[in-house]
């Protein structure tokens, strides 16, 4: 049993860190506002692109034929694929990386099934150091970015992959991250970025483009936009994510610290307890023993 010295110890040991993840909830919580605030003002210009790459491609079934943009062009069987993971920098929010992680375990075994080539491209210092620990090779491994969303490191990023899919070098390009729900719910995306799906039945809709015979130019260009501002976004959201995870994390170890000390100040009060009935057992002992000598 431990003494009533090592109990103190740990009381004060468990306060201590009781403090530390207080004040860590607190400045998660100052950053979750401020990454929802920066989310919140990207989501409506990422929905606007988003609804205006899905009209115009639902326009195109009828001329899908005669379009040599790749991004629009129907690929079956994909060969070789550009998958982008992004996680945390940092640890300390709960399940946060292991639910992404998983998940692109699960997308590496079945591309592996299905004999497609993957290419991994991590973001985030969590999934680089889980995939160099398990062997696993990767494209790309980007640090610093995840914690801290750059738009032109962003479209960098994304802009290889682009080039590489227009080359005719990949097939697809995915997104893998863990999304903001709220400030208590975290959800695993899955971006399937290129190709842009088509729709095969053909709208009665006419897509004019002005000048003539430069929609494909007009076409790529938004095509780069909205694949620059999806990884952006999802940046964004995740970063939001994390720090809403962290801020969840922080509060249960705070929580979990409080009734660790609760416990441990029993267990010391038992203790000295029993100290204080025991010297006063052998106070009793030996004034007994002086009145019988």
């Amino acid at each position: 049993m431990a003494t009533l010295k090592e109990l103190k110890q740990k009381i004060a040991s468990v306060k201590n860190t009781q403090k530390t993840t207080r004040a860590m909830k607190l400045v998660s919580t100052a950053k979750l506002k401020r990454a929802e605030e920066a989310l919140i003002m990207s989501r409506v210009y990422a929905r606007k692109i988003d609804e205006v790459v899905r009209e115009i491609s639902s326009k195109l079934a009828t001329i899908r034929d005669t379009i040599e943009l790749r991004a629009f062009a129907k690929l079956e069987n994909p060969k070789i694929v550009d998958l982008i993971v992004i996680t945390a920098d940092k640890g300390l929010c709960g399940g946060f990386n292991h639910h992404t992680i998983k998940q692109t375990r699960g997308l590496l075994e079945q591309f592996e099934q299905e004999g497609v080539q993957v290419r991994l491209k991590v973001v985030g210092k969590k999934a680089i150091e889980y995939f160099r620990f398990m062997g696993v090779e990767m494209e790309q491994a980007v640090e610093g970015l995840s914690s801290s969303p750059s738009y032109k490191r962003a479209s960098e990023l994304i802009e290889a992959s682009y080039a590489d899919f227009t080359a005719e070098k990949i097939d697809n390009i995915i997104i893998v991250y863990n999304g903001y729900v709220n400030k208590l719910t975290q959800q695993v995306r899955i971006i399937d970025l290129l190709p842009i799906k088509v729709s095969d039945e053909a709208t009665n809709e006419y897509v004019e483009v002005e000048p003539d015979n430069d929609y494909e130019v007009i076409l790529e260009s938004l095509v780069k936009k909205y694949i620059e501002y999806s990884l952006y976004y999802a940046l964004l959201d995740s970063l939001a994510a994390e720090h809403s995870a962290r801020m969840q994390a922080m509060d249960a170890a705070t929580n979990n610290a409080q009734e660790m000390v609760r416990l441990l100040t029993l267990q010391f009060n038992k203790a000295r307890q029993e100290a204080v009935t025991k010297e006063l057992i052998e106070i009793v002992t030996a004034i007994e023993a002086m009145k019988k000598s």
